[in-house]
């Protein structure tokens, strides 16, 4: 994609601040998961209502999608290009990268729909297909937390390259295409899910090990010991693992009920942890063994495994999501303000702050 990148960065201007490019295609992101959620609130418009979602939003999402990619693999030229490449500008495209990933994905879910009894995906399936993908990302990053390196295998690319293949193909063609048989019985989405779990096994989680292995061979880990190699993985498994909780001993099988706002929750929550493990990666610092989002949704699981919360599970997810949000949302700000204050730079601008 290097020859595409390269044609549209001549195009943008100079007086651009890097990070405005990286927050532009977040923002597309978001308007684009947005839209689709009005349109399919609840996974089921490209099964049991195929037509509901209109043609034009299927190619506007292939459109934001490839507009996203664009911005995020230009930002960091444009940032060389104008001499302007900060901590900030780093931190800043990881920790929206973070969140973006699993946005990505609950968007893509409006085209393969939930199972209906024929065909579809089962919002458990939806879950494990999440959990997989922030695997990969956690693990990229683990591994620049280890040796200093931040290696990104095509996997990215591939996976872009096919959101917006398949937003053009639903537009061109219909949600229908995703509902027939493609080869040998199997479903496209069945295909799709397949190439996941085996990039995600097969090739992205060796090749983590295996340069982290190679690191240690010489000597250049950051980490002398196994236990602060590990510990950035300590709160994000915790997190999955009360998550997966949640979700098999619901009384109410509240992921069924409210997937949507479920699994948004679930990428909201890995966002801030992760974003907490960049930190400290790029600080040298060593990450909190709990991250504090864990307390209050062990409580909440706990409360809702055990029925105490009753017919009120979902209300008390819907607070617990917006509360998440609105603290990551938060946190986000606040760090950024921070240390656009502290290199004496304007977060949007490539204009020096004035000393006081």
């Amino acid at each position: 994609m290097q020859p595409i990148w390269n044609k549209i960065i001549k195009i943008v201007p100079l007086w651009i601040a890097p990070n405005l490019l990286t927050f532009s295609g977040f923002v597309m992101i978001l308007v684009n998961y947005f839209l689709i959620s009005f349109y399919d609130w609840d996974y089921t418009a490209s099964g049991t209502s195929p037509g509901l979602v209109p043609t034009w939003v299927w190619l506007f999402s292939a459109f934001t999608t490839f507009c996203a990619y664009a911005l995020d693999s230009i930002d960091g030229k444009h940032a060389r290009r104008t001499q302007s490449s900060t901590p900030l500008g780093e931190l800043f495209d990881h920790g929206l990268d973070s969140w973006a990933t699993s946005i990505f994905v609950l968007s893509f879910f409006s085209v393969c729909s939930r199972d209906n009894g024929k065909t579809g995906v089962s919002v458990y399936t939806m879950y494990i297909y999440l959990s997989i993908v922030l695997f990969n990302f956690m693990c990229s990053h683990w591994e620049k937390y280890n040796t200093g390196v931040l290696f990104l295998p095509w996997g990215y690319d591939i996976s872009q390259v096919v959101l917006i293949a398949a937003y053009l193909l639903t537009g061109a063609v219909g949600v229908e295409v995703w509902q027939k048989p493609f080869l040998f019985g199997y479903y496209i989405t069945d295909a799709l899910v397949m190439l996941l779990i085996g990039f995600s096994l097969f090739l992205s989680f060796p090749q983590t090990l295996y340069n982290i292995h190679r690191a240690h061979l010489k000597k250049t880990l950051k980490n002398d010991s196994l236990y602060e190699g590990l510990l950035p993985l300590v709160s994000p498994l915790l997190l999955f693992v009360l998550l997966t909780v949640w979700v098999v001993l619901s009384p109410g099988n509240i992921l069924a009920k409210q997937p949507r706002l479920f699994l948004w929750m679930v990428g909201v929550a890995f966002s801030n942890v992760i974003c907490k493990v960049i930190i400290c990666q790029m600080s040298s610092t060593q990450p909190e063994l709990f991250h504090w989002f864990l307390f209050p949704l062990a409580l909440v699981v706990y409360a809702a495994i055990s029925g105490l919360l009753g017919w009120t599970e979902e209300v008390v997810l819907a607070v617990f999501t917006a509360l998440v949000t609105a603290a990551h949302v938060h946190y986000g700000v606040c760090v950024g303000r921070q240390l656009s204050e502290h290199l004496n730079i304007y977060i949007f601008s490539l204009k020096k702050r004035v000393q006081e």
